[in-house]
């Protein structure tokens, strides 16, 4: 799309208005947006058709809350592939494709399609098994390689994009910053320690994202806030003047990551639209897992993974209350929630769906809101 555009720029001077990562950027969430709310009826329809149904855990294992979610048994999931679609379809139109916008895509996709085999598996054996554990963590290991490979590889330095313009070398990406911190931590780490924080960061985030997904409108929500956090925090990367301001890293050609985010943030309300409850359709681990992965390879891409613990706080707080529940129970033969993730637990204690769903938006705005004042508070 924007080869095309920077041919007619010579004879529509308008068009140059193109050039400009805000413009693209609102027309990214715009655009899927706009996908998203056409298609997802389609969507919903197709998946219904197919029996794609969301498969539970059996009632001796959840108790209680078996009889809380009995009217979701119905419900088509899989929805991940409209979020998908969308924001695809949205990049590949305004996105200028760098290596960054690239890699992100690529490791999207990638954890798409492990999500969706995870998905297919349930619906077809009828049961909450779906993929093994250790076949999913092949599906991060190849992503995060693959994301590795073009960043750190020959490939780092050589894709810039059809504007030409220059991108972050790959001595950029063995940099470590760190939140309140006004200046590069490490200047140069170890390959064994990027490596590591690559696949911490990523296996962490999608795994997060893919346990918060438990009630109607949750996992989703708190991704627009996440999103639109990590949008903002791309563009200020990708600008000279605001990353010297800020005093954050200055990567060339991560601004490109803002279209990206937007897309994100159009997608996700246009699936939210469908997923509030009650929901006509969840996403399925096709979009979550795949969701997470996309939010913590642009964390990495420019330089805030460690900032993601604090935007992402609600999947912090959610992935470390299974790790909580499992580490006390295995250790002293007790539980400390009533269930994990704990978003069960409030629900299990007799707040409404509703009330822990909105309850976990406002904090997961506030939790956006400290993320992002940690840029100047340095």
């Amino acid at each position: 799309m924007l080869s095309y555009l920077q041919l007619g720029e010579e004879f529509f001077g308008p068009l140059r208005l193109f050039q400009f990562i805000s413009v693209r950027a609102i027309l990214a969430g715009i655009t899927a947006l706009l996908f998203g709310f056409f298609l997802g009826p389609k969507l919903i329809t197709l998946l219904r058709d197919f029996g794609a149904k969301q498969a539970f855990r059996d009632r001796d294992e959840v108790g209680e809350l078996a009889n809380l979610h009995e009217g979701k048994a119905k419900t088509p999931t899989m929805g991940g592939l409209l979020i998908f679609g969308s924001v695809i379809f949205s990049t590949l139109l305004w996105a200028d494709p760098n290596i960054y916008v690239i890699t992100a895509m690529l490791v999207y996709g990638v954890l798409t399609i492990v999500g969706f085999l995870d998905d297919f598996l349930k619906i077809s054996k009828k049961n909450s098994k779906g993929l093994a554990g250790r076949y999913k963590l092949i599906g991060q290991l190849i992503a995060t390689g693959l994301a590795l490979f073009l960043l750190l590889g020959p490939l780092g330095d050589t894709l810039t994009g059809v504007h030409g313009r220059a991108v972050g070398s790959t001595e950029k990406m063995m940099e470590l910053w760190v939140p309140f911190y006004s200046d590069v931590l490490i200047l140069s780490m170890p390959l064994v320690l990027v490596v590591g924080l690559f696949l911490l960061t990523l296996t962490g985030s999608s795994n997060a994202i893919n346990l918060t997904d438990g009630l109607d409108g949750l996992a989703i929500g708190c991704t627009v806030t996440v999103a639109l956090t990590y949008g903002i925090m791309s563009y200020a990367s990708g600008n000279f003047v605001i990353s010297e301001y800020l005093k954050i890293s200055w990567i060339p050609g991560t601004g490109e990551l803002t279209v990206v985010c937007a897309a994100l943030l159009g997608g996700s309300l246009a699936f939210l639209w469908y997923n509030a409850h009650p929901a006509e359709i969840f996403m399925g681990d096709t979009g979550s897992l795949a969701i997470g992965g996309l939010v913590g390879i642009i964390a990495l891409m420019i330089h805030q993974p460690l900032t993601l613990v604090i935007v992402g706080g609600i999947f912090v707080m959610e992935a470390g209350s299974v790790i909580l529940q499992v580490a006390s129970f295995k250790s002293r033969g007790k539980r400390i929630f009533l269930m994990s993730p704990i978003h069960h637990h409030f629900e299990l204690k007799g707040w409404k769906e509703t009330k822990v769903v909105i309850r976990f938006w406002i904090l997961s705005l506030l939790f956006a809101i400290i993320g992002l004042a940690t840029l100047k508070l340095r």
